[in-house]
C-alpha cells in the first residue's frame, strides 16, 4: 500500500512538472524565440542597425530616463510610507494602505487618461503650469510621472511584509538604550529590510522599462521626443517594419533578463549571508 502511494505520488509529481514545463515552454519560451528569430531574420547586419537607429537610441535613453526617476521616486517614497504604517498608529492607516495598491488594481490605460484629465487643457492644473511654461501632457515630465504612478507600490508592497513580521522590539530597545532615531534606522531597521528592499527597486525597474498602456495615452507618440522603446515598437510595427520592431523588442527583452539575473545574484548573496549568520549562532 505505501509503495503503491509512492508510485501515485511520483506520477502526479511528474505530471505537474511537464503540465508545467509545457505552460512555460507556450506562454514564455516561444514567444520569446520569435523575437530573437524575428529580430535576426534580415541578418546581423540589419540588427545592429535597427537598434543603433537614432530614434530608437532615443526611445531607449527615454525609457531609461523615466525607469531611473521612477525607482528613485518609488524607493524613497516606498521606505518612507512603509515605516509609517508599521511602526506608528493613526487613523486611516488601513485606507492608505489600500490607496498605495491602486496604481496595481486599474488599467494603466486609465492612469494615463486619469492624468491627461488632470494636466491636460481641461484639467484646473494646466492654467497654473501654462503660467510658469511647464508641460506635461505630450512631454518628457507627463512620461515620467504616469511611470512612477503604475510602479508606486512596488517597493511599499515588498518592505512592509518584513518590517510588520520583526516586530519592534529590538528598536524600542535601542531607544531605551539612548539611541537616536536615525541610528535605529541605520544600525537596526534598514539592515533588516535592505534585500526586500534592493528586489522591489528591481521589480519597479522591470515595470517601469516595460510600461505601455499609461505611457501610449500621455506620451503623443512624438517620434524621436517622446516615444518610449515599447511605444517606438508599436510605431515600427504599424509602419510594417516588422523585423526592425523585433529587434528593439530584443533590447527591452536583453534589458529584462539583465534585471532577472541580478535579481538571482542579490537572492543568492542574501541567502549565503544568512546561512553564515546561522552558522555563527549556532
Amino acid at each position: 500500500m505505501e509503495g503503491q502511494n509512492k508510485n501515485e505520488s511520483t506520477v502526479l509529481k511528474w505530471v505537474l512538472i511537464i503540465i508545467a514545463a509545457v505552460f512555460l515552454f507556450i506562454m514564455v519560451i516561444m514567444p520569446l524565440g520569435m523575437v530573437v528569430a524575428g529580430s535576426f531574420a534580415k541578418g546581423l547586419k540589419y540588427y545592429i542597425a535597427s537598434i543603433t537607429d537614432k530614434y530608437t537610441l532615443k526611445a531607449l535613453l527615454l525609457t531609461l530616463r523615466a525607469t531611473i526617476a521612477s525607482v528613485i521616486c518609488t524607493s524613497v517614497f516606498g521606505l518612507i510610507a512603509a515605516w509609517a504604517v508599521t511602526r506608528y498608529s493613526f487613523p486611516g492607516k488601513k485606507i492608505i494602505k489600500s490607496i498605495i495598491d491602486i496604481p496595481v488594481t486599474i488599467s494603466p490605460v486609465i492612469c494615463g487618461m486619469i492624468f491627461l484629465l488632470l494636466f491636460g487643457r481641461q484639467g484646473f492644473i494646466y492654467p497654473i503650469l501654462n503660467k510658469i511654461g511647464i508641460d506635461v501632457i505630450f512631454a518628457v515630465p507627463g512620461i515620467i510621472i504616469v511611470t512612477v504612478f503604475v510602479t508606486l507600490p512596488m517597493v511599499f508592497r515588498e518592505i512592509v511584509p518584513v518590517l510588520e513580521a520583526r516586530g519592534t522590539e529590538e528598536e524600542e530597545a535601542a531607544a531605551m538604550m539612548g539611541a537616536s532615531g536615525w541610528t535605529i534606522f541605520t544600525r537596526i531597521t534598514f539592515p533588516s529590510i535592505k534585500w526586500p528592499f534592493i528586489y522591489g527597486m528591481i521589480l519597479s525597474a522591470s515595470r517601469a522599462m516595460g510600461e505601455f498602456g499609461a505611457v501610449s495615452v500621455i506620451s503623443g507618440h512624438l517620434r524621436g521626443l517622446t516615444n518610449t522603446l515599447p511605444l517606438h515598437v508599436e510605431m515600427l510595427f504599424n509602419e510594417f517594419n516588422t523585423t526592425e520592431a523585433f529587434a528593439v523588442s530584443s533590447v527591452l527583452v536583453i534589458l529584462s533578463i539583465a534585471l532577472l539575473i541580478l535579481r538571482l545574484v542579490l537572492q543568492y548573496i542574501s541567502k549565503k549571508k544568512i546561512q553564515k549568520i546561522q552558522e555563527v549562532t549556532d
